[in-house]
């Protein structure tokens, strides 16, 4: 068929299910931005303020749907304005497609000074993606997308990239588009001699405990994740990441504070999908010695010293559970205090006023499917391992990149790919400033969120560790807006929660009234969050013990 190169990549992207993309036009794109058009009864174009948001947007999309996310930026400041958003998808094993454009093909390399020029575009590119090419014809263009595609359903899911020169998408020619298979690779099995390795030593273990990480959602492995620790009747330990993996409802679940009492007295450790680390130090999360430790993962850095793998499965999270399961023997409903160790953990949450409430009445107005995209704010922190979770992929944190602003313009795609789910996006006054002008974003497309901004005048995390460290802060007040007058100026709707009561009342009357909406929360000096976050081998002395014995008490970890 006769099509231009943008032409050609429209209808391949059409072909591989892709109905959204987000992105900002510009001249290197235009003809590309042709192809979406006349695409467009196919293919939505969903035009933010910003690169950034652009990449934000398709990593909340394909977080929250299991979908593709498909950003398309300019060259040079396009891409490097987006790579924010690439390398936290990258962090959170998002499947994020990234088409950027670049300058024309034979001046690649050259140096001399074209529009958007940047030295090693593709380098750049790379490092926030698992796969890059460079389509150097328009006949290219196709295969270039389909192989694209298929990279996402290959290892571990992680953004892919590819860039398309200009003359390339304004040639035409005579293009075949590519077929799309029924099924993609399902993902890699897992040797069945190193499984019989694990089954064993969790079958001889006098008291064994899972730990999951992001990778257990991204494989799609929560039934399997479920099954098998019912099969075995272990506790199963949610990171950060992990957090949905299975429901905080079950008897099995605990978060990161509960694990601190569980780790304690494990022999056996089993991670699934998580790379087991101090994201400050890189030390492992729990001492290396001590338990018997068995990986699965698609990557086999995550076992790499200092951690320590006594078994090591490189396999699909899924494939690996299923496997596990039917080779592990079925075991008694334990002997085990797991209630117990709730009930200590939320002691200790509810302790710490009044993120506890903040976070309480949060969960209490987002039902259970409802996404809430957390932030790197004090109230934000602490939702990471106390803000219950029932089903996958409704928590949604930036992970190891702690990218700062990356809540409101991630809950935007959310909001773009769950159309009639509740949406509440929390951030503090700090990381709002970074897309506060997508609220015109918001509008344009009418998305139904909540915008929860915690304010104190002032980057509340970053003031509250230099007070502890040096005796007082420098730098880190803020001018904010009159947050009324913002939302006005967008016509959007405001609404000031001066307690964590409003703030439930306010998100219970938007979720039925649906739109964009504002909502200004005051808040003054808050609590250290940290020390409720993580699995924290310097806070197990006191929790309870799990196994009925002697010591442990409720005290403060």
């Amino acid at each position: 068929m006769q099509m231009t190169g943008g032409e050609a990549l429209a209808q391949q992207l059409a072909r591989e299910g892709i109905k959204d993309v987000f992105g900002i036009p510009g001249v290197q794109l235009d003809f590309a931005v042709d192809g979406l058009r006349q695409m467009s009864n196919e293919i939505r174009f969903v035009v933010p303020r910003h690169e950034q948001t652009a990449a934000y947007m398709a990593d909340g999309y394909a977080r929250t749907t299991g979908r593709i996310g498909t950003c398309m930026v300019v060259p040079g400041p396009g891409l490097l304005n987006a790579a924010a958003g690439l390398a936290t998808a990258y962090a959170c094993n998002s499947p994020v497609l990234a088409i950027v454009g670049t300058i024309y093909s034979a001046a690649i390399g050259r140096g001399y000074g074209l529009l958007h020029e940047i030295k090693n575009q593709s380098g750049v590119l790379a490092a926030v993606t698992k796969w890059n090419a460079l389509a150097r014809s328009p006949q290219a263009v196709p295969g270039l997308v389909r192989e694209a595609v298929a990279q996402l359903h290959k290892g571990r899911k992680q953004p892919v990239g590819i860039e398309i020169p200009p003359d390339v998408l304004s040639a035409r020619s005579e293009i075949d588009l590519m077929p799309v298979p029924e099924d993609e690779d399902e993902g890699r099995r897992p040797n069945p001699a190193a499984i019989e390795r694990a089954a064993a030593l969790l079958d001889q273990s006098r008291f064994p405990v899972v730990y999951v990480g992001g990778g257990v959602l991204a494989a799609g492995a929560a039934a399997a994740l479920q099954a098998f620790a019912e099969r075995l009747q272990v506790p199963v330990v949610m990171s950060e990441n992990g957090r949905g993996a299975l429901s905080d409802r079950h008897p099995l679940a605990l978060n990161a504070v509960g694990g601190r009492a569980v780790f304690a007295h494990a022999d056996v450790v089993l991670v699934v999908g998580s790379r087991f680390s101090d994201t400050g130090l890189g030390a492992p999360a729990w001492p290396a010695k001590g338990p018997r430790y068995i990986y699965v993962n698609l990557d086999a850095d995550v076992w790499a010293p200092p951690r320590h793998a006594d078994v090591a499965i490189e396999a699909d999270a899924r494939l690996a559970l299923e496997a596990l399961r039917a080779a592990v023997a079925r075991r008694a409903a334990p002997a085990v205090a797991l209630e117990r160790v709730r009930d200590w953990a939320r002691l200790q949450a509810d302790a710490l006023e009044p993120l506890a409430s903040w976070v309480r009445h949060l969960r209490a107005a987002i039902p259970d499917d409802g996404v809430l995209v957390s932030e790197l704010t004090q109230v934000g922190y602490f939702a990471r391992a106390n803000y219950p979770v029932y089903q996958p992929g409704t928590l949604i944190t930036c992970g190891y990149q702690g990218t700062l602003g990356f809540g409101f313009p991630t809950a935007l795609g959310a909001a773009v790919g769950n159309p009639g789910r509740t949406i509440v996006s929390i951030t503090g006054d700090g990381g709002f400033g970074w897309a506060m002008q997508e609220l015109a974003t918001a509008r344009k497309y009418d998305l139904g969120l909540a915008i929860v901004v915690f304010a104190d005048g002032r980057f509340g995390n970053v003031h509250a560790a230099m007070t502890e460290k040096f005796g007082a802060a420098h730098g880190v007040d803020l001018t904010n807006p009159k947050f009324d007058r913002l939302a006005a100026a967008f016509d959007i709707a405001f609404a000031r929660a001066d307690s964590p009561a409003d703030l439930q009342r306010i998100l219970h009357h938007h979720g039925a009234s649906g739109g964009p909406l504002l909502i200004e929360a005051p808040v003054a000096d808050l609590p250290n969050p940290w020390p409720l976050t993580r699995l924290d081998r310097h806070g197990a002395s006191g929790p309870p013990n799990p196994l009925g014995e002697p010591g442990g008490t409720r005290s403060q970890p």
